[in-house]
């Protein structure tokens, strides 16, 4: 059956989904969590929860799902530690660098990889499996039929968001709320800058990105048919009657194996809704996803009222139990209790008295250890053996009972013996670089000029499939000794990779022998088509250890994470060559969304449309592969003038990505970082390089 798992973003929640159905929870601990906004969980809450959810039957997952900084990864994996010792059934993350940390530190413990690792292909399950890792959560943008294929073919288990707000951006790729506000998603404090208003060349009375939330609660039967491990209720910002109803809707669904009733479906709406729900991802009509969010009315809190009574006032959720009782002259009474689980717990209690009257009999006996209302507990079998001619005072019989129950749950909040290790040291960096090689970047052909060539780029990236259709234009920069390097799409579901396989052996035929990856899922193929590997900054590279990880999988070079400050970047061990974008319009967002559809109401990939925000700031909009959209930053970032911090850093390579320029600009910018112009742009940003992030 499948598991059913609920979002608990403070203490209340765990109690609401606990007793509403959830068979699993996941929760935050301390600062390493995608949620760091909600009220998360001390020390002590978090050792409370985990023992009210053992005793229980509910599994529990801990969020440790952000990008960790070289200096937070020993207080990382001491979350993780924590999490083990109190018996988590896993922990859900998203650093790559972590997930070293805690294979090796905790060997025994579970790892589940995030939503925010951004798998949305068969591969990327497949490099979760070889990294250790027992389950992925899979891309909320994939259909049912990727899914299924994913599913059905992985090595591991497969999770799936099927409750709950859908980013427009994948998740572990969306960079708009750091660039613009400092606050990142990829380190749990995202603003939400999707949910505000744009305008798309009209008035600013427009949410061109702001989605409905997903509701597949009528999709549960086939998913299981499919072979999903566990489906995922999103919401751990919302409060705990929110969890308590959507919990309970899908619990029962799941169990009964039903479709939902329409007053469940009403109820769902009125818990929380963004004009409606959608199911465009599943089904593949993303026509009508679009809505903003609708405040509660007096029936919404008259729901949560009586949702937060029920699970507040009493047990709802119930462990088999069963009962074994014995009264004999001159012995204790004693009583054995045990579930279905191997737990056993053994009590005793007050002598037995000589009857007076009616003593005590099997089936008084076992009537009284029926009574285990307001426990944890409900008695499916309940046997008893009593010598006649005895008594006890039915005080001293339920004491008994509080005592076995009691000590079962006890021996069931006992949480498993884990190996605790070291945690492994940092990398040994590669020969000290004092000499960075120049990497330009193009989006177009028509950036690919022969006055760009003429600069003399150690490398040139560009796009796999304008390499593919106009490799003549790469002729004077690979005369000049520019190396050629295909850049991958973002993103590549199962049923591109075709495309892009036959793209990569076309221009491996023609002499291109290196990729740029900017996902783990994507890796393999590149490797599979002949192509040494050089890492994006899709991978996150956020810390030494990733760096690490990035090496010993067969990377020959990463790129720094843009969310990092230079000091950070200069610090990094770089066991692999290490690079770092220093010019150029940085990529916001990369969605399955059309903007330019929205805008324009019909395909026009030719022309990139153009965002404004209510302070006037236009971001570019531009086709990426497969009729996706790449959201760029409205500012330009220029390191030009930081020439002595760039060239102490330590790195391997400097790179200056070209979007929306024309060809004449692009060589502009060269000969501005070259010194042999004054160009400067007209609005320009230092990212984050120099204030960081939250």
């Amino acid at each position: 059956m499948l598991e059913l798992l609920s979002p608990a973003g403070s203490p209340e929640a765990v109690i609401a989904a606990v007793q509403n159905g959830a068979d699993a929870i996941y929760m935050g601990l301390g600062d390493f969590n995608a949620r760091r906004g909600a009220k998360n969980f001390s020390e002590e809450d978090f050792e409370k929860a985990m023992g009210y959810c053992r005793i229980r039957g509910c599994k529990v997952y801990v969020a440790l799902n952000t990008l960790v900084a070289d200096r937070e990864m020993e207080s990382a994996v001491a979350a993780a530690r924590l999490a083990s010792r109190c018996g988590a059934d896993g922990v859900i993350v998203q650093d790559l660098g972590l997930v070293r940390a805690i294979r090796q530190a905790l060997p025994d413990l579970p790892i589940h990889a995030s939503t925010q690792m951004s798998i949305h292909n068969l591969a990327g399950v497949e490099a979760a499996a070889e990294m250790g890792l027992t389950r992925a959560v899979l891309a909320r943008e994939l259909s049912f039929e990727q899914i299924r294929f994913i599913t059905q073919h992985a090595s591991i288990e497969t999770e799936v968001f099927v409750h709950g707000a859908l980013c427009f951006c994948h998740s572990g790729q969306c960079y708009m709320s750091s660039l613009i506000g400092r606050r990142s998603g990829n380190r749990g404090m995202c603003a939400q800058p999707c949910r505000m208003q744009y305008s798309l060349g009209g008035r600013m009375d427009d949410y061109p990105m702001s989605l409905k939330d997903n509701c597949l609660v009528d999709r549960l039967q086939e998913l299981e048919e499919a072979g999903v491990a566990c489906v995922k209720i999103e919401g751990r910002m919302k409060r705990p009657e929110y969890t308590a109803i959507v919990t309970k809707i899908y619990s029962k669904a799941i169990k009964e194996q039903r479709q939902p009733t329409q007053e469940e479906m009403i109820s769902l709406e009125k818990a929380f809704s963004r004009q409606g729900f959608t199911q465009g991802y599943y089904t593949g009509d993303k026509q009508d996803m679009f809505g903003t969010r609708q405040e509660q009315d007096k029936d919404s809190e008259k729901m949560f009222t009586l949702a937060r009574r029920a699970y507040a006032e009493g047990e709802l959720r119930r462990v088999p139990v069963h009962f074994y009782t014995v009264a004999e002259k001159g012995q204790p009474i004693s009583g054995i209790a045990f579930d279905d689980d191997g737990n056993k717990a053994v009590a005793y209690g007050a002598v037995p008295e000589r009857a007076k009257g009616q003593g005590l009999t099997d089936a008084y006996l076992t009537e009284q250890m029926f009574k285990t209302g307001g426990t944890p507990y409900n008695v499916v079998e309940n046997k008893a053996k009593a010598q006649p001619g005895l008594y006890l005072p039915a005080a001293e019989i339920n004491e008994l009972r509080r005592k076995l129950v009691s000590a079962l749950s006890e021996k069931r909040a006992v949480p498993p013996q884990r190996r605790e290790l070291a945690m492994p040291q940092k990398p040994q960096n590669k020969a000290v670089v004092t000499d960075p090689a120049m990497i330009f970047q193009v989006l177009t052909e028509d950036q690919l000029s022969p006055e760009l060539a003429a600069l003399k780029p150690k490398y040139i990236y560009v796009p796999l499939m304008v390499m593919a259709d106009h490799f003549d234009k790469l002729a004077p920069f690979i005369q000049n000794g520019a190396v050629p390097v295909a850049v991958l799409p973002r993103i590549i579901t199962d049923n591109e990779i075709k495309a892009v396989y036959n793209a990569l052996t076309k221009v491996f035929d023609l002499g291109v022998n290196e990729a740029l990856v900017g996902n783990l899922g994507h890796a393999m193929l590149a490797r599979q088509a002949g192509m040494k590997l050089r890492g994006d900054f899709g991978l996150n590279c956020f810390n030494s250890l990733t760096l690490e990880t990035l090496s010993q999988a067969g990377f020959v070079s990463a790129t720094a994470s843009f969310e990092l400050r230079l000091a950070q970047i200069k610090d990094l061990a770089k066991p692999l060559d290490t690079e770092m974008i220093i010019y150029g319009r940085l990529p916001l967002m990369v969605s399955d969304q059309c903007i330019i559809r929205h805008s324009a109401g019909r395909c026009n990939c030719q022309t990139p449309a153009q965002m404004s925000d209510r302070m006037g700031s236009v971001f570019p909009v531009v086709k990426e592969f497969g009729c996706r959209n790449v959201v760029y930053n409205a500012h330009k970032l220029y390191l030009a003038d930081k020439k002595e911090d760039l060239f102490s850093a330590g790195l391997w390579g400097l790179r200056m990505v070209f979007t929306t320029e024309s060809a004449r600009e692009c060589v502009e910018v060269v000969r501005g970082h070259m010194g042999l112009s004054d160009y400067k742009p007209n609005v320009l940003t230092r990212g984050l390089y120099y204030r960081g992030v939250d």
